[in-house]
């Protein structure tokens, strides 16, 4: 069985992929949390210890270790073909759409970081924010549009699902605006048995990380879920 070591729930987005992948394609596997820590160090020390580069997401298939999101995706591929679509100009859609998701959206990581449990009213949106959100409005409607939905590469579940899930907590806490396509497709995803059930987790966690919770800078919190 794999193992996956991830961190908290309301706040790692790149954990997210790997573990919703594994509970919607119902891939076994054992689920070790690390929580990240205010002192940087100490925090590196610690995830040192199962992660040569010290961050999260971490697989462990027997002596074999896997790190990076993108990477374990590829490494669980093999054993279980359906993580990416069938259907190879599906299949290099999603791929690229992944490998998109994995390389950009720097505005959508930085003005918007994942927290699950707030919601948020912007101040504003910055001109390299609205561009994104302009590009994940098309590229979503691609993938519905071309490959029928109500996933974005077809009628199941795959990995490129599981690399925008963090996208569709953020869209929930920030409010963003998206297409009514998207929006639906939004929807979807957050109705799903895998996203119910990390976005309950991370409600019952009880750090308070200044980092993730401090949202001044770019909006003002007009609701928290948490207990």
């Amino acid at each position: 069985m794999y193992t996956l070591h991830i961190a908290n729930k309301n706040y790692s987005s790149w954990s997210l992929r790997p573990w919703i992948l594994f509970r919607e394609l119902h891939i076994p596997f054992a689920e070790y949390s690390h929580p990240f820590n205010q002192d940087h160090g100490r925090q590196q020390s610690e995830f040192a210890v199962f992660s040569p580069t010290s961050c999260v997401p971490v697989l462990e298939d027997g002596g074999t270790t896997i790190w990076d999101s993108l990477a374990i995706v590829e490494y669980v591929a093999e054993e279980h073909p359906e993580v990416w679509p069938e259907d190879k100009k599906a299949r290099a859609w999603a791929r690229s759409a992944c490998a998109e998701m994995h390389a950009g959206f720097s505005a959508l990581r930085s003005e918007c970081g994942m927290n699950c449990s707030l919601r948020v009213d912007l101040h504003s949106r910055s001109e390299a924010l609205q561009a994104e959100l302009a590009r994940l409005d098309r590229l979503f409607c691609d993938g519905l549009s071309r490959f029928g939905g109500p996933f974005l590469a077809g009628s199941h579940f795959t990995a490129v699902d599981a690399f925008f899930a963090p996208v569709v907590f953020r869209v929930r806490t920030y409010d963003l605006e998206l297409s009514e396509l998207s929006s639906e497709y939004v929807q979807h995803m957050l109705e799903l048995r895998g996203m119910r059930a990390w976005y309950e987790a991370a409600l019952q966690e009880t750090a308070r990380l200044p980092m993730y919770e401090d949202k001044s800078r770019v909006g003002q919190i007009i609701q928290d879920y948490r207990n």
